[in-house]
């Protein structure tokens, strides 16, 4: 385990050196995109500004100095807004998790089961429904997806509430958390807590559907291939329930790469809800680097990358610590 922590860090280090050499090379200038035209005229103006924000510096010298922060847990001001990176992470961190969280409960909840049952009746109805809900989920663009829920869902019908996280009259609750829906139930403000619900509908859905694709996709696949084993043949034989032969024998089998599938969709989910949240008006992490990839704000950008790298290595660590639970001969002595 020690060896997978340190190579864990040492990976995170190198995406963020690749990541800071992307962002220092491309076509772009964060003095035209924060002065505008009339102030980067000003050499002068520019001067102070490459100044303040160190881009006056060399490239090695400026990751260094990136580094030595990250070792303390700062990564800086943000040259957008002018407050400390892990301030605005913190501000809109939790809108992302708390969205992230509920479309994959919602894809767990939907795919884990008609992916089983897909399997279990194969080349039936509810088969073709599972390959069919895959391949929507997985072809449909997030963007095209979410504007039509909005112009159906809430444009035409009426059924849902417009973008955001709350209405526009609603007062948010005292902030605990962050995360709306565990804030208002632990104030017993409920009304908030209809709202907030009410708003997560959609984009969590939306947010939703390719995983939802994916894990249904997976299940089938793993079920399939642990159905067809020499010991569901012989569990058959012996009369045991198909229930029993399905739940006790073939899925605990099979959940080994649906484990790996969803502890990775998860993060995805996590790291990939830029479009979700744009069209959604979303105030999460997905906002916040779609503005700051606009306005080349280097500390956000690099910050935010550093905490995706961060976040995958440690799901990765996690599904290999299940691994043990769930087939203890894959842990190596």
């Amino acid at each position: 385990m020690a060896s997978r922590l340190v190579t864990a860090c040492i990976m995170v280090v190198l995406a963020s050196f690749v990541v800071f050499l992307i962002a220092n090379t491309v076509p772009g200038d964060p003095v035209l995109a924060q002065l505008g035209d009339l102030a980067a005229a000003n050499p002068a103006v520019v001067a102070a500004f490459r100044h303040r924000w160190g881009l006056d510096l060399p490239l090695w010298e400026r990751y260094w100095i990136f580094l030595e922060g990250l070792t303390r847990g700062d990564f800086g001001e943000s040259i957008a807004s002018h407050r400390p990176v892990m301030q605005d992470i913190a501000e809109y961190g939790p809108a992302t998790v708390e969205l992230a969280s509920v479309a994959f409960v919602l894809s767990l909840a939907l795919g884990l089961p008609l992916g089983i049952l897909a399997a279990v009746r194969r080349d039936s109805w509810i088969d073709n429904l599972a390959r069919m809900i895959s391949l929507v989920g997985v072809s449909a663009p997030t963007f095209w997806l979410a504007f039509v829920m909005l112009a159906v869902f809430y444009g035409a019908l009426d059924w849902a509430p417009g973008p955001g996280r709350l209405d526009v009259a609603a007062f948010p609750p005292e902030r605990l958390t962050g995360l709306l829906l565990l804030d208002t139930a632990w104030l017993g403000d409920w009304a908030t807590f209809r709202d907030a619900a009410a708003h997560l509908v959609l984009p969590a859905v939306v947010l939703a559907s390719s995983t939802l694709g994916l894990i249904t996709r997976t299940t089938r696949a793993a079920m399939l291939d642990a159905l067809s084993q020499d010991y569901v043949r012989v569990a058959r034989a012996k009369g045991l329930l198909a229930r029993t032969i399905v739940t006790g024998h073939a899925l605990p089998n099979a959940m080994l790469p649906v484990v790996t599938l969803g502890g990775l969709a998860y993060a995805n989910l996590l790291a990939g809800a830029v479009m979700t949240e744009t069209v959604f008006s979303w105030p999460g992490l997905g906002r916040y680097t779609f503005r700051s990839a606009v306005a080349i704000d280097f500390p956000a950008i690099m910050a935010i990358t550093v905490i995706v790298a961060a976040l995958f290595v440690l799901v990765n660590l996690l599904v290999d610590m299940s691994y043990a639970l769930l087939d203890p001969r894959t842990v190596k002595t």
